[in-house]
């Protein structure tokens, strides 16, 4: 997804929940209704969280400096992830506390006509800005399903406002399903029940969401076709005969770190490999121009090192007859 769609996505759910939770919070204080309250509070955590999705994808921006030559771009996946606290901690605790509150002190719903108007008012509030992030995460993501395509995502944004305007129409849904509970059976006590079923769901949501972006914010590698694309890169130049190692890191959606560890041929001289090293650069950066740091390290085919995982793609060059030998670990 590009940075202006996400900004655009983000933009779309702030606006969509800053409006939304101010018609809660008036509904809340006229009927007495802990559903409807909860409901605000889920919003007012909503708009404060693509506020700070907006931050973080500002403060990513920001060129490399002295103190961090690698540039800014984890940014986005630290406040990626005090978005998902905020989500457990704000949204999740207070829901859960208005609902035990008003299980242990039941007062019934005023006026549950305000309710189902504001319900409805939200549900398309909502629902646009549902469509608008579902829109662009397929586009994104072609031919994924949501789960699948938010934990190879790279970008928060993207798949954080889909799932929690997802979880606002589930809760919205909630809600209203305990205000006319609690009315039909005579019984407030379904609405401090609604609440708590709200809490429970953006807990579970928060909880999905904090794991992925914990994840990014560690380190995750490129997707395998873009790895798999510089392998190729590196294998088919001329001066290289096999890639021993290739690790790729993301710094920020549009941002890789990647490291070679290449056995060049035994004709190339000193001078020969700092030209093939220039131009595997400028190929590279070429076709994958969101490679910001490259680092090229040349290195014997039977020198030992730790065994890992390769990316894919890696092994000798097309044509070339020397085998590796297996190695062992250190």
């Amino acid at each position: 997804m590009s940075d202006q769609s996400s900004k655009t996505v983000v933009y779309a759910a702030l606006i969509g929940n800053l409006l939304i939770a101010i018609t809660k919070f008036i509904a809340a204080a006229w009927s007495g209704s802990s559903a409807m309250l909860s409901e605000g509070v889920h919003s007012v955590v909503d708009t404060g969280n693509e506020g700070l999705l907006l931050y973080g994808m500002h403060r990513a921006k920001r060129p490399p400096d002295d103190h961090h030559p690698l540039g800014h771009g984890r940014e986005l996946y630290f406040w990626s992830f005090i978005v998902a606290l905020l989500i457990f901690a704000v949204g999740s605790g207070v829901s859960l506390y208005e609902g035990v509150l008003h299980i242990l002190e039941p007062s019934p719903i005023s006026d549950a006509r305000i309710n189902y108007i504001v319900y409805g008012i939200a549900f398309v509030f909502e629902g646009t800005s549902w469509a608008i992030a579902l829109r662009a995460f397929r586009r994104a993501n072609p031919g994924q399903g949501w789960l699948d395509a938010a934990t190879r995502s790279k970008d928060p944004p993207g798949f954080m406002v889909l799932f929690e305007d997802s979880a606002a129409l589930i809760g919205i849904a909630i809600a209203a399903l305990g205000t006319f509970a609690a009315e039909y059976f005579e019984e407030p006590i379904l609405d401090g029940v609604a609440s708590i079923g709200i809490g429970l769901l953006l807990a579970a949501t928060a909880a999905f969401l904090a794991r992925e972006s914990k994840g990014l914010l560690i380190g995750e590698p490129a997707r395998k076709g873009v790895r798999d694309s510089i392998g190729a890169i590196a294998r088919a130049h001329e001066g290289v005969d096999r890639v021993i190692d290739l690790i790729t890191v993301h710094l920020a959606p549009d941002q890789i770190l990647v490291a070679l560890a290449l056995d060049f041929t035994d004709a190339r001289t000193a001078g020969d490999i700092e030209r093939d090293v220039a131009a595997l650069e400028e190929a590279i950066r070429s076709k994958h121009p969101e490679v910001r740091a490259l680092f090229v390290r040349p290195q014997r085919a039977d020198v030992p090192r730790p065994a890992r995982r390769l990316a894919s793609g890696i092994g000798p060059r097309e044509g070339t007859a020397r085998e590796r030998p297996t190695l062992q670990p250190e």
